[in-house]
């Protein structure tokens, strides 16, 4: 997921890297990012990484945050890390605070790993947690148990990583809110800065949305989400987290500063296979295929990488979905500046429903914002703003 502008001598102008590492030990049963249990080639895959990074060397602008993603990034050896954080500053401009972020499986963390890790420049950890509960863990095929979370949160903490975000999921095939309730308060006695909550999806492809056309597991009723959410939302805000993206919670000060430029329409470069990098303007992405993507940077020292344009209308939308997705909102102002008087007549015309039954609302500053009602059937309301 990334990328940046054009510039000269075939490099991108970037705000924020991306990295994508794409092996798993084993592929869960929700997952349908790309990746590879192929982990005989991460020397390979490591060194073509390097190579790309440094064939789209770009010196002149600099990068406030990396985000080192997948797939299991802990699938690489904490050596492996610290040199692709050594050819990012080797030939582009990071910036002295820049946020590093790098995600982790529990079951990697050993203490040995963390405190190897905490000697390099990653200075912020996303925890793949999901649930607390053995059963779910099983039915998503996590490899660690809900006690194997707990002493991997102790553990980095331990070695001195004090920014540490942890995922979490409901909605389960079953799950009670009770169990939900449970997860929530699992998770606050851990003391961590962040965390990101998403209801469980049935994406194409995955086995288990096979599992749930063939009658195996039985999806969860959407007033029982909705339930969920709103305990999640209220038991967060009560013990002082900032809510300040649909999916996402934080104490004051800690929030993803990488997620928050997606958000913001800072752009991204995208470096490995399946990856996404974005201008502004224009995407483009290299090819999702691990083979393809080595051969490629070994033979010919390049990736052929697709790209579009996006067109007026896409950016609007864009920036719609986006920007309703943060506690801030979409600056109306800028809208119409970046978008034209039209655009901007068709927004506010479109979410006059919305302002008066109380979804959406228009702060002091001009700012369009989805209201906590709002929130509950953001899919609906930004669908309504969006121009066809």
């Amino acid at each position: 997921m990334c990328a940046g502008a054009r510039a000269s001598h075939n490099s991108d102008t970037v705000a924020g890297i991306y990295l994508h590492i794409p092996f798993c030990k084993s592929r869960c049963t929700y997952c349908d990012f790309y990746s590879t249990t192929a982990l005989a080639q991460r020397d390979r895959y490591v060194a073509a990484l390097c190579r790309e990074l440094t064939q789209r060397a770009d010196t002149a602008t600099p990068v406030n945050t990396i985000y080192i993603g997948g797939g299991t990034p802990s699938q690489l050896a904490v050596r492996q890390i610290a040199h692709l954080l050594r050819t990012i500053h080797d030939h582009y401009r990071v910036a002295a605070d820049a946020e590093i972020t790098m995600e982790l499986n529990p079951d990697d963390v050993s203490a040995d790993y963390a405190h190897a890790l905490s000697a390099t420049p990653v200075n912020r950890v996303s925890l793949g947690i999901q649930t607390f509960c053995d059963d779910r863990l099983r039915l998503l095929r996590r490899r660690h148990t809900a006690a194997d979370a707990v002493q991997a949160v102790r553990t980095l903490q331990s070695a001195g990583f004090a920014n540490i975000s942890i995922d979490l999921m409901f909605g389960f095939p079953d799950e009670t809110e009770t169990q939900w309730h449970d997860d929530v308060e699992q998770a606050l006695r851990l003391r961590v800065p962040h965390i990101s909550a998403y209801s469980l999806m049935y994406e194409e492809g995955t086995r288990l949305t096979r599992m749930l056309r063939q009658g195996q597991i039985r999806e969860a009723d959407d007033e029982t989400v909705l339930r969920m959410y709103r305990l999640l939302t209220t038991r967060l805000r009560e013990a002082g987290y900032e809510h300040y993206e649909i999916s996402n919670y934080c104490l004051p000060g800690s929030h993803s500063r990488h997620n928050s430029s997606y958000w913001d329409g800072t752009p991204y470069a995208g470096f490995g296979c399946a990856a996404h990098s974005f201008d502004g303007t224009t995407r483009s992405w290299n090819p999702a295929h691990l083979h393809t993507y080595i051969i490629s940077m070994e033979q010919e020292g390049r990736i052929s990488r697709e790209s579009e344009t996006l067109t007026t209308a896409q950016r609007y939308n864009e920036r719609i979905m986006t920007r309703l997705r943060t506690a801030r909102g979409a600056d109306l102002d800028r809208l119409r500046r970046d978008f034209g008087q039209h655009l901007y007549d068709y927004c506010l015309r479109m979410a006059q429903p919305h302002l008066r039954d109380g979804r959406l609302r228009i702060t002091d500053d001009r700012r369009l914002c989805l209201t906590d009602e709002g929130i509950f059937v953001s899919d609906s309301v930004m669908s309504d703003l969006m121009s066809v």
